[in-house]
């Protein structure tokens, strides 16, 4: 588990997928002000990660389509942040592990392209869409959570 500045009591954490080698310019302005990115896989190459890198530090896990570049990232990642746990994984349809006997506060996924955030059990729900080239009619899209001392909010960004 990584550790990320649990005395906080407000941040703001860009959530993004399914980028596949495009990192469109509306998503740095979106994510101008974040203190951490999550990047729930399908990243496309390495440059992306390097990219998002220069707005704020990345946690990002390897997802279906990424290739041989990506092997040093994780399957999934758990992230402790201001004292929510927050998982990450791209395939929802992979999990393994149980979020709410196991503390966690909120699953970040992609994979599906379609962005929906839903609270289940008390566990929030979240995947960001894709902020990559189109897909079908799917819209294209990112995500921010809001973490302070009144709760967690995910907010869906159309770009």
């Amino acid at each position: 588990m990584k550790t990320a500045d649990k005395k906080k009591s407000f941040c703001t954490i860009g959530v993004i997928s399914d980028t596949h080698g495009l990192l469109r310019p509306e998503v740095v302005q979106a994510f101008h002000h974040v203190e951490r990115i999550i990047h729930a896989g399908d990243i496309g190459n390495e440059k992306i990660l390097l990219e998002l890198e220069h707005i704020a530090p990345v946690t990002a896990v390897r997802g279906n389509m990424d290739g041989d570049w990506a092997f040093h990232l994780k399957r999934t990642e758990a992230l402790d942040i201001s004292g929510n746990l927050i998982y990450v994984i791209h395939d929802i349809d992979r999990l393994d592990l149980d979020p709410d006997s196991s503390g966690v506060s909120v699953v970040i996924s992609g994979h599906s392209h379609k962005p929906s955030v839903s609270r289940r059990n008390g566990v929030l729900y979240m995947n960001p869409g894709s902020a990559g080239p189109r897909r079908f009619t799917l819209p294209i899209s990112a995500g921010l959570l809001h973490i302070n001392i009144k709760g967690i909010k995910a907010e869906l960004i159309r770009l």
